[in-house]
């Protein structure tokens, strides 16, 4: 007992006391602090993807990134054509026309194809990769095919030789070697599948950028909005400038996905030829196009819808663009100088602001 009669603390209780006094002022310094924001990058699908999100409620990052390579992985083992285990690739090597099972999403893929190619006249089609090789754009070695050879191409693609049964979700081919390829629309997949990690975890503000393609929910952790780029066509992946600055004001959530044709071409006899094909003539588009930005709230369709306009040029896409109510960002390339143009839906539209 000490002289006044209270018991005496020893040495160690008086260590514990402290610690676990600033436990607590720690905890409640953590808990008063404003969110942080937080970001993954990475490389999948031969691009880059970077990924910002901040949540009051603290969702580890190491959680997210854990789902986000599961996601990727599973996206890559479905969709990518550079791997014969994958399930496109053992369709489209496989010469039978019998029913095969398919996932709900690849089905979805293949419906949102449809659609945009009926609306389209037949311009967007991802049966076309018999073309991009005929042509010698797969491996970059050039060739001028010709007419009789274009015409025999042809005959073998098209989205009405591939059929959905959604009773017993599976699908068939109607041609023997009927390919499919969903380039297309693969970032706006992976957009779509990554922002659903996001939200998964109750996480409603972020920017999933995924190759220059993305979506932009909610806003910033101090309240200010998110800010985006349509980058110049004419600048490489390394050297990307801005040419356009964009608010998004709808915190809803807002995708954007751009096409180009500036930055693939090939040169022969003094005549350029761009890598965008029109199915319906089997040859490279013509038109002074050279970039389409679709603003939209799925990224699988604003991004077929993007590669869509490249196809019909500045003027069909514009009659398309307005038949369709959809917010377009045309960019035409014309005596060594860059002009734009809004659809008539974007123009009106207050989801996104462009500051310059």
């Amino acid at each position: 007992m000490s002289t006044s009669g209270q018991p005496r603390l020893s040495p160690l209780k008086i260590l514990l006391s402290l610690l676990v006094c600033i436990a607590i002022i720690f905890g409640l310094r953590h808990y008063s602090a404003s969110p942080q924001l937080q970001k993954i990058e990475g490389y999948a699908q031969g691009t880059t993807y970077h990924i910002s999100w901040w949540s009051e409620k603290m969702v580890p990052t190491q959680d997210i990134e854990q789902a986000f390579n599961a996601t990727l992985a599973q996206i890559d083992a479905e969709l990518s054509t550079y791997r014969d285990d994958s399930y496109i690739s053992k369709l489209n090597h496989s010469s039978s026309t019998d029913w095969q099972p398919a996932s709900a999403d690849f089905i979805q893929l293949i419906e949102i194809a449809k659609d945009i190619n009926h609306k389209t006249g037949g311009c967007y089609d991802p049966t076309i990769g018999p073309l991009f090789n005929l042509w010698g754009f797969q491996k970059d070695e050039f060739n001028l095919p010709t007419a009789a050879e274009i015409a025999s191409i042809k005959a073998e693609i098209g989205m009405d030789k591939i059929e959905i049964d959604h009773t017993g979700q599976r699908i068939r081919k109607t041609l023997p070697g009927l390919q499919l390829n969903f380039s297309s629309m693969g970032e706006g997949y992976s957009i779509s599948k990554l922002a659903a990690v996001l939200e998964k975890h109750h996480i409603t503000n972020y920017l999933v950028e995924f190759g220059g393609d993305m979506k932009i929910r909610g806003h910033k952790p101090d309240g200010k909005k998110w800010h985006i780029a349509i980058d110049r066509p004419d600048k490489q992946d390394d050297e990307r400038q801005p040419y356009s600055i964009i608010t998004i004001n709808d915190e809803n959530g807002v995708t954007l996905d751009t096409s180009g044709t500036y930055r693939h071409h090939f040169d022969e006899n003094g005549k350029e030829y761009s890598h965008i094909l029109d199915p319906r003539t089997g040859a490279p588009v013509t038109h002074n196009l050279v970039s389409a930005s679709v603003f939209g709230t799925d990224a699988r369709v604003s991004d077929a819808w993007a590669t869509a306009m490249l196809c019909l040029g500045p003027n069909a896409g514009q009659q398309v663009a307005k038949e369709q109510q959809l917010e377009v960002f045309f960019i035409e390339h014309d005596k060594n100088a860059f002009h734009n143009s809004k659809s008539a839906a974007l123009t009106a539209s207050k989801r996104v602001k462009f500051e310059n």
